[in-house]
């Protein structure tokens, strides 16, 4: 089977706009909405992940920039989510389809019940007809529960519904090589991050460095992705239909189950574990637990259940994890063999057990 097949038979679909794209021109809805209608007519269900609504909020509020300061942005969001819907109500009413506002933070995807009630509104939404339409939620967001930009928050979406398919519009062909030339597939995400450039776009807050990010996360997560150019005329058809356009990441074939692409990708670490030469190489090539007596070192202020990072003893991150025991118990134990631990603490020899790893291929 060719490579872009694949994106011919999938299902379902994330499309991610940027601010600069909406802003940029104005008849980008009008064919969004005919795009989207095809695609569902075609069996397939679509969500979009739309970003626009700080830039919107910040002319409605008569900002001259885009503020820098948390409670201006929070202002200018607040702002413009209502005409970024208004906008997208209005488009879609064209086709007489049903659009739906889902705002997110990055707390709801890193909290297990609510990340699955997410999944369950999103899935009831598809199942009636309706496209949702997500965005963070920049009004109440602050640095502790922020995705970083909407390119990582259409990576986590693709993971939360299992899509087939993860399309970031952008303002260029795809990911261009040291020529300038497009290059059509990639195979390797990490390969390709040597061709990425500065951004100096104004408008939004990524740039290719955060689609090359959110393009690993996606393709870990068994889906395949495009960057395109949203300016090209019938780009989210042609990609649809298998052309060659824009750059193709191809899905990995070492997908991540969904708890450890949870782990991996949406748990922000809260401290380290440091390992010694023999237990990092246990780790990282025999898929060992992580035992205190291997432990070198201990950082962060983590409880029961935390996802740290796992470093070798250079710095080096090999892995991430959840772990079993506060960062209070990890310090006494470290270093110590279970047979050298006082009873009440012997169950914590184990400090990471391997089913709750993720380790980084080398």
């Amino acid at each position: 089977m060719a490579d872009r097949d694949f994106i011919k038979q999938a299902r379902r679909v994330v499309i991610k706009l940027g601010s600069s794209t909406l802003a940029g021109d104005p008849s980008v809805y009008s064919r969004l909405v005919e795009a989207v209608h095809t695609a569902r007519e075609g069996g397939r269900g679509v969500l979009l992940v739309s970003s626009g609504a700080i830039a919107l909020g910040t002319r409605k509020l008569g900002f001259r920039t885009r503020p820098k300061e948390m409670a201006k942005l929070q202002a200018a969001a607040a702002a413009g989510q209502s005409l970024l819907m208004r906008s997208y109500e209005e488009a879609f009413a064209a086709r007489d389809i049903a659009v739906a506002q889902v705002l997110l933070t990055h707390a709801d995807l890193a909290d297990r019940v609510r990340g699955n009630n997410a999944r369950a509104a999103l899935g009831a939404l598809l199942e009636a007809g309706a496209v949702p339409i997500l965005n963070e939620n920049d009004s109440v967001s602050v640095e502790e529960i922020k995705f970083g930009d909407n390119d990582q928050l259409a990576a986590m979406v693709t993971s939360l519904v299992s899509a087939d398919l993860l399309l970031l519009l952008s303002d260029v062909d795809g990911l261009l090589d040291e020529a300038g030339q497009r290059i059509s597939r990639v195979e390797d995400v990490a390969d390709a991050m040597r061709y990425v450039r500065k951004s100096t776009a104004g408008v939004g807050t990524g740039g290719m460095g955060s689609k090359l990010q959110a393009a690993r996360l996606a393709t870990l997560a068994g889906a395949d992705v495009v960057i395109a150019d949203a300016r090209r005329p019938q780009i989210i058809e042609d990609v649809l239909s298998g052309a060659d356009v824009g750059t193709h990441f191809m899905a990995s074939a070492s997908r991540l189950s969904a708890k450890k692409h949870w782990i991996a990708f949406t748990l922000r670490p809260r401290g380290d574990i440091v390992l010694d030469p023999g237990a990092a190489t246990a780790v990282r090539t025999r898929g060992k637990s992580v035992l205190s007596i291997g432990v070198l070192g201990i950082r962060g202020d983590f409880r029961s259940g935390d996802a740290v990072r796992i470093l070798e003893h250079d710095g080096t991150e090999i892995g991430r994890a959840l772990v079993r025991c506060a960062a209070e118990d990890a310090v006494v134990v470290a270093g110590k063999a279970q047979d050298e631990l006082p009873e009440a603490r012997a169950a914590l020899a184990e400090l990471i057990h391997r089913d709750d790893m993720v380790i980084w291929k080398t």
